[in-house]
């Protein structure tokens, strides 16, 4: 048998926040892609099924169940929107420094979450 280098594989490489990002990045956009479809789906037919329709659709979203829903979709969004122009930066060549890499693994889910809040917070104050 020929001495052929092994795979990395999760026993090799020590955990980071890069990759904790890069993981949830492809869950926020499957989650998106999934339940964002689900909700746009059924806005959709609520509109063109008639007001009893999105009469319906309207209560159930404005409820707390519902707010979670939205709420968990715009955290997903804005997420996903940080961790994609932190993957867009690496794609064209910038922030492989460690340092660097760790500063923006670390800050686009907090930027994510602090972009949430204020959009929930424009949402509701007004």
């Amino acid at each position: 048998m020929a001495n052929r280098p092994t795979a990395p594989h999760l026993q090799i490489w020590k955990w980071g926040p890069h990759m904790l990002v890069s993981i949830l990045h492809r869950v926020t956009g499957d989650g998106l892609a999934l339940v964002g479809l689900a909700v746009l789906l059924w806005w959709l037919g609520a509109m063109a099924g008639g007001p009893a329709s999105y009469a319906t659709f309207a209560e159930v979203m404005t409820s707390p169940i519902g707010y979670v829903v939205l709420v968990g979709l715009s955290w997903a969004f804005f997420s996903h929107l940080t961790s994609g122009l932190r993957h867009f930066v690496l794609d064209i060549g910038a922030g492989y420094e460690l340092d660097i890499n760790k500063t923006w693994s670390i800050a686009a889910p907090i930027i994510g979450i602090a972009l949430t809040v204020a959009f929930w917070a424009i949402i509701l104050l007004k």
